[in-house]
């Protein structure tokens, strides 16, 4: 039955990843339907309702996502390298995987975030262009979506490793 579960909890994660990328690469087309006039590298361009409103969406969608998996897949604590290089690999790689999430979730939030706020309804803006800040955020929604699943898997082994003595 926990395998069952464990299988249901990535599936859900990864649904949540790939329906935030793919409204992030969305937003991107909304936004470029949008009237906007470019010289060089300035560019003027009015703000697009529907791509902020699918970029806030990918952005809680991706937040959702992450927190998901680190309530699930629980708290690895690791203090210094003395007890990394000790750890079990399930261990070291649930490790890996939580700090890479961290980062990836930092980076694609943040895409996200700048290229919703770029499109809210009172921002008409001039200045340098800024392109593809919604798209990357949807790439790295997919990105985020393998390292939380091989986050929640790893340490869902190490946990059974320690409860078992060793036989996940």
């Amino acid at each position: 039955m926990a395998r069952v579960g464990g299988i249901f909890v990535c599936m859900l994660i990864v649904a949540m990843d790939a329906v935030a990328g793919i409204l992030g690469i969305e937003a991107e087309i909304a936004q470029n339907k949008v009237k906007h006039l470019r010289l060089w590298i300035f560019e003027c361009r009015d703000p697009s309702q529907d791509a902020f409103k699918l970029g806030l969406a990918a952005a809680a969608l991706l937040a959702f996502a992450h927190i998901l998996s680190n309530l699930l897949g629980g708290c690895m604590c690791i203090c210094n390298q003395d007890d990394f290089q000790k750890a079990s690999p399930n261990r070291q790689l649930s490790l890996v995987c939580l700090i890479f999430s961290w980062i990836i979730l930092a980076v694609g939030f943040s895409t996200l975030v700048i290229g919703t706020l770029s499109n809210h309804k009172s921002r008409a803006s001039c200045g340098f262009s800024h392109h593809h800040f919604l798209s990357i955020g949807g790439i790295l929604c997919f990105v985020h979506a393998l390292f939380s699943v091989a986050y929640y898997v790893s340490a869902t082994a190490a946990l059974n490793e320690e409860k078992y003595g060793g036989h996940a």
